[in-house]
């Protein structure tokens, strides 16, 4: 009889352990606002910092990566996609015999490898410490073990990480622009910058066989002979240009234009000085809708990472295809035709961004990014787009991220920047491109 009630005592005192375990964590309270929040601190600091397009889908991808595989681990619902991406790494297993609060060891990760990839260290250190004082006041045990095990696995990202060819592109030639060649790139005003990351295509990709799987379409050859479908495009470009100077500040197409610039590059020149004026990439700003998307159905925590992972792969990969047609097409940009054959005065309602025309990163990346949020979310989700409305830009809403795509890319248009073959091509490009992440990653609907 003794040793019944002993053994009855025992399981008591081992349920109430448990169930005080799971009370600790639960009381920490962590759910997918904080990961809006962490995110959105590290969007912040890439603003500040002004990194390219390219090298900012790089933080995103390998940020919200390290920290799904967390969540993958936890949640048997998810997997693992390390098993279908290009990834050489082994993710240290999750010890579920210690008081581990798997969402705070996400978010460790998540800001450790920001942290990692960032200029500005110590904006993102300051974040994630006001993060760890307060986690650690509530439980100090279940923070040390978290803190211990999100270290881990982001230790074992950074060693794949810097196998990517990143670093060895940091010491690569500038891109030649010396050519006799009309056709080929030159840089633009104001800042006539060198072209950037033109050895892009060389970085690591996530489910590509290589950068050039989705080559686009050829666009049309060049030709400045009246009649010709190239010079039909250019003064497509001259023409839409005056007619929005013609209808002024309240012309819908100026809007558009505006509201997806989304070019850390922009400078502005006042006297004898010239100073940047800082805006979000447009991998940044699909970020942003993504985050509209998960809030709008009311995701939960893992399923939030699992969105914002699965865009930055394709939003990554995006970038790397983009990029490998952009300098091997090396093709001209219509500021720098317009100014020299037609009209020296003509200037874009954007600026130019620094890279050769061919195609349209905006379209590849949206065409990319809505096939994957079309998957996540359904095909017909409206959404109040916000994401701009920090730079003094109004909301727009759109009847589906197609819709918001086919704008974005249209918006290049009336920009000023980019030819109409670059736009619809390069849309194609990333629709097809997208379509391949949602069946490699076998996106699910959320």
């Amino acid at each position: 009889m003794r040793k019944a009630l002993m053994l009855l005592l025992s399981i008591a005192i081992l349920s109430a352990c448990a169930d005080d375990k799971n009370t600790n964590i639960e009381a920490l309270n962590i759910s997918a606002l904080d990961y809006h929040a962490s995110l959105d601190q590290i969007t912040n600091i890439m603003v500040h910092d002004i990194f390219s397009p390219p090298v900012a889908s790089r933080i995103y991808s390998y940020a919200n990566l390290a920290a799904y595989e967390i969540v993958a681990q936890h949640n048997p619902e998810l997997e693992s996609l390390t098993k279908t991406i290009n990834a050489d790494i082994k993710i240290p297993v999750l010890d579920t015999t210690k008081n581990i609060d798997y969402k705070m060891a996400a978010l460790i990760a998540q800001l450790e490898i920001g942290k990692t990839l960032i200029f500005s260290e110590a904006e993102i250190t300051n974040y994630r410490d006001s993060l760890f004082v307060r986690w650690k006041e509530n439980n100090e045990e279940i923070f040390l073990n978290s803190e211990t095990y999100g270290m881990q696995v982001a230790d074992a990202f950074k060693r794949w990480i810097d196998k990517d060819n990143y670093k060895e592109t940091r010491t690569m030639p500038k891109f030649s622009v010396y050519t006799e060649d009309v056709s080929r790139w030159q840089p633009t005003p104001p800042t006539y910058m060198d072209g950037i990351e033109p050895h892009w295509m060389k970085i690591r990709p996530f489910t590509l066989d290589s950068a050039s799987q989705f080559k686009p379409k050829p666009h049309p050859e060049f030709s400045m002979k009246v009649g010709s479908v190239f010079y039909k495009e250019l003064m497509e470009v001259y023409e839409v240009r005056n007619q929005m100077d013609k209808t002024g500040n309240k012309s819908e197409e100026l809007s558009i234009a505006k509201f997806w610039d989304c070019n850390p590059y922009v400078s502005t020149q006042r006297g004898h000085l010239m100073f940047a004026t800082k805006k979000i990439t447009p991998g940044g700003h699909w970020i942003g809708i993504t985050k509209i998307a998960s809030q709008k159905a009311n995701l939960d925590f893992d399923k939030t990472v699992y969105a914002y992972t699965t865009i930055s792969i394709g939003i990554a990969d995006a970038f790397i295809s983009c990029w490998d047609e952009k300098y091997s097409s090396n093709l001209i940009r219509p500021e720098t035709l317009i100014n020299k054959f037609i009209d020296d005065q003509w200037k874009p309602v954007l600026q130019t961004p620094p890279f050769p025309e061919y195609t349209s990163g905006h379209s590849v990346v949206s065409g990319t990014s809505a096939e994957i949020l079309t998957q996540l979310f359904g095909d017909q989700f409206q959404f109040l787009d916000d994401t701009e409305v920090r730079y003094g830009l109004p909301q727009r809403e759109y009847t589906s991220f197609r819709n918001a795509a086919q704008e974005a890319a249209l918006s290049r248009l009336y920009g000023g920047i980019h030819y109409r073959a670059a736009i619809e091509n390069g849309l194609e490009q990333g629709i097809d491109l997208g379509k391949h992440v949602v069946n490699t990653l076998n996106v699910k609907a959320l």
